[in-house]
């Protein structure tokens, strides 16, 4: 390998410098908060579309909200807990959102899950006891308001509600812009996995997560089951 080859690589290991949290205490340190929610974030796509919809007479699910959005599509509807699915940042979207949050009354609680990746036992354990214990009604978003936000409203949905698995998993659909062909996709592997496995027993959706589920095995099967299906299609020729 060449020097130049090596410095560059040398140079991509390197760890960025963590980020430091803007002090909105300043104009300045404001300024560079709203930047990083506005363009950084993609806040302005969100300034007319929240993805917003309520799901239950006491549960809403979204996308990332602004300070605006907290006070009027959060706190004037009475809502009392804001459930941050992204997890806690020093980037200005969660700085102005956890402002946003004390200046209205709201409890907001960081409850970090992911979209590209099969959920662990021990967060959707988490999850059940998360709304067993948050004070509703409540708002649940994540960045685009469609994956993340799609899977903790199917668990809600399966816990708080008793739902059929096979009906709460319509929280994760079109209608919400949840795309299920991308990685993404490993999310319906999940809720998949557990009604193929159960077809013929009627297991408890609980009792599978902890005695049977294998995040592992089921996101090599959707990983395998999708570099199939890409090479098929790439095959035939479809776009």
């Amino acid at each position: 390998m060449s020097e130049n080859k090596q410095t560059r690589k040398q140079k991509k290991r390197k760890k960025r410098p963590p980020h430091v949290a803007a002090d909105l205490s300043t104009r300045e340190g404001r300024q560079r908060a709203e930047r990083e929610l506005v363009m950084g974030d993609h806040g302005f796509l969100r300034e007319s579309f929240q993805n917003l919809h309520q799901i239950s007479p006491e549960m809403w699910r979204s996308n990332q909200p602004n300070p605006r959005q907290v006070a009027e599509h959060a706190a004037r509807r009475g809502v009392r807990t804001i459930i941050n699915l992204r997890g806690e940042s020093t980037k200005g979207y969660y700085l102005l959102e956890k402002e946003a949050c004390e200046a209205h009354g709201l409890t907001l609680v960081d409850f970090q899950v992911f979209s590209r990746d099969t959920p662990k036992v021990d967060r959707i354990l988490a999850a059940r006891d998360l709304f067993e214990t948050i004070e509703y009604p409540a708002l649940m978003h994540c960045k685009s308001g469609a994956d993340r936000a799609g899977l903790m409203s199917a668990l809600y949905m399966i816990f708080r509600r008793g739902m059929p698995v096979k009906k709460a998993l319509e929280q994760l659909s079109g209608k919400y812009l949840h795309v299920k062909s991308g990685k993404t996709g490993m999310l319906d592997a999940f809720f998949q996995a557990y009604l193929d496995d159960t077809a013929g027993t009627g297991k408890a959706f609980i009792d599978w997560v902890q005695e049977d589920y294998d995040p592992a095995q089921v996101k090599t099967d959707f990983l395998e089951t999708r570099r199939k299906r890409i090479s098929w299609d790439r095959l035939l020729g479809r776009e």
